[in-house]
């Protein structure tokens, strides 16, 4: 077993040539190291604290604690899974649900504790039993349905917390990321969010000068002011060196229903980024994608009981070492010790709870927006099949129960409802007439991707799983069928790495 620490020089520690690529336990220079450390903190920055200032929880803490998570992360997985972790996008929903509830930070993060705990758990159990595991339980078709239902049931919390204080930088807001995200090559494109950020401030404070005060939410919950846009006030009090503001968890038994459905996209979104890094650097890495789910629960439990954000591995890093063929840990290493001292900076994190909510309107509705869709991606990249109803009947009722915000009253105290409503549905449904479904409806005895499972282990690709396995509605075996009698190999399909949000 090769060691966390302890890189060897690749070559003369100079950039690799065209078409070779530095492993995980090598490293360049440590000048040129410290330069792609620089490259993925600038990858992961934007979303790492956008999506803090959405749900409410400190940006600082948040950068500081996405520091401690990857060194956790990489120590956990023995340095074989090159990968950063900045702050989920999976529990947004279940944060905005919550807080609407009436908790607060505190029952914020206790539920993210406990969702990170379960996360890690699972990753446990599939470290013992197998990576199939994860396609026996999380088939495409509702690992699709579950993301959806996170990034959709969103929607209420744009038009009611943000865009109605200031629609006009909102909508602005919302061309400029729209257009950037399109126009802007490079980095800049990978930035879109961060540089519509820094588009509505500057909108915003223009405003403020020529059309002279807003209306923006009050002291009080649901009261409102008129004051302006931009405040800087708590910007200048803070000081430039301190910590940031830590505090400890509490406990909710709804809260924590409500955040337990995130569970099952950080799964996915786990194992998919691990293959594309086996495909990437071509080791094997199968016997660690239970460690890595580990990794992540431990890393966010870690964080969110101090008060910090929920974490997950980053497809933007991925992306940064795709470009570069380096995926030395060594990198990354650095990356993590330069969001750590960012933490140790009040004035940067105050200056982002500044943002105006006109600029968080027209920030969220792209970004809600989507991470909705990642699920009509996972859907569609693995063919399934919606016409089949052991997969439209319950999809389509977990989708409307989540999103509509129906409530299922087990007592007065426990509700279920919103995600977590909406997820017991899809998964309870979906397995449930999984088994009761007749022949023609259920050609196998397990879920098609546990059999995509087993063809990608005997054959030994480095293909992302959740990317190519064939969902449980027959589209595998009638495409297995077909190629048995012209005797065609099907051409094999390469999946793109999924994107975080």
């Amino acid at each position: 077993m090769k060691p966390a620490f302890g890189w060897k020089l690749y070559g003369d520690g100079g950039a690799p040539p065209p078409g070779e690529a530095v492993r995980p336990d090598e490293r360049l220079s440590w000048g040129r190291t410290i330069g792609l450390g620089a490259q993925h903190v600038v990858a992961m920055f934007g979303a790492t604290f956008v999506f803090p200032v959405i749900m409410g929880l400190d940006p600082n803490l948040a950068i500081m604690m996405s520091g401690v998570a990857t060194i956790l992360f990489l120590l956990i997985v023995n340095g074989r899974v090159p990968s950063y972790l900045g702050t989920s996008a999976s529990f947004v929903g279940a944060v905005a649900t919550i807080r609407a509830a009436g908790g607060d930070t505190a029952t914020v993060t206790g539920a993210v504790l406990v969702a990170g705990l379960v996360l890690a758990a699972s990753g446990l159990i599939i470290h013992l039993v197998g990576a199939r595991l994860i396609l026996r339980l999380f088939p495409p078709a509702v690992t699709g349905a579950v993301v959806m239902l996170i990034g959709f049931n969103l929607a209420p919390v744009v038009a009611n917390n943000y865009w109605p204080y200031d629609q006009w930088v909102g909508l602005l807001t919302m061309v400029f990321v729209v257009l950037a995200t399109v126009l802007f090559r490079g980095f800049l494109g990978r930035l879109a969010v961060l540089l519509g950020l820094a588009f509505g401030f500057a909108l915003s404070w223009v405003l403020d000068i020529a059309a002279g005060p807003a209306t923006v939410p009050g002291p009080e919950a649901g009261s409102t002011v008129s004051a302006l846009r931009v405040d800087l006030a708590e910007v200048a009090a803070a000081p430039w060196i301190g910590l940031p503001t830590f505090h400890a968890p509490e406990f909710s038994t709804s809260a924590i229903l409500v955040a337990l459905p995130a569970v099952i996209a950080l799964i996915a979104e786990n194992a998919g980024h691990v293959k594309a890094v086996e495909e990437m650097t071509g080791e094997p890495l199968d016997p660690y994608m239970g460690r890595a789910i580990l990794a992540d629960g431990v890393a966010t439990a870690v964080s969110s009981s101090v008060g910090g954000a929920p974490t997950t591995t980053y497809a933007e890093n991925i992306g940064v070492m795709a470009a570069t063929r380096v995926y030395s840990t060594a990198a990354y290493y650095v990356a993590a010790i330069v969001a750590i001292l960012f933490g140790f900076c009040p004035k940067f994190g105050a200056l982002i709870a500044a943002t105006p909510e006109g600029v968080l309107g027209g920030i969220s509705v792209v970004l809600y927006g989507m991470i909705g869709l990642l699920g009509a991606k996972i859907w569609l990249e693995n063919r399934v099949d919606l016409a089949n109803p052991v997969v439209l009947v319950p999809v389509s009722a977990g989708l409307v129960a989540g999103i509509g915000g129906v409530r299922l009253a087990i007592t007065d105290d426990f509700v279920i409802e919103g995600i977590a409503l909406g997820t017991l549905i899809v998964i309870a449904g979906y397995h449930a007439l999984h088994r009761l479904a007749p022949p023609q409806l259920r050609p196998g005895a397990s879920p098609a991707g546990d059999r995509a499972g087993d063809a990608a282990e005997e054959q030994g690709t480095g293909q992302a799983a959740l990317a190519t396995a064939s969902p449980a509605d027959g589209s595998g075996e009638e495409r297995q069928r077909l190629r048995r009698e012209s005797e065609e190999p099907e051409p094999p399909r390469s999946g793109e790495p999924p994107r975080s949000t």
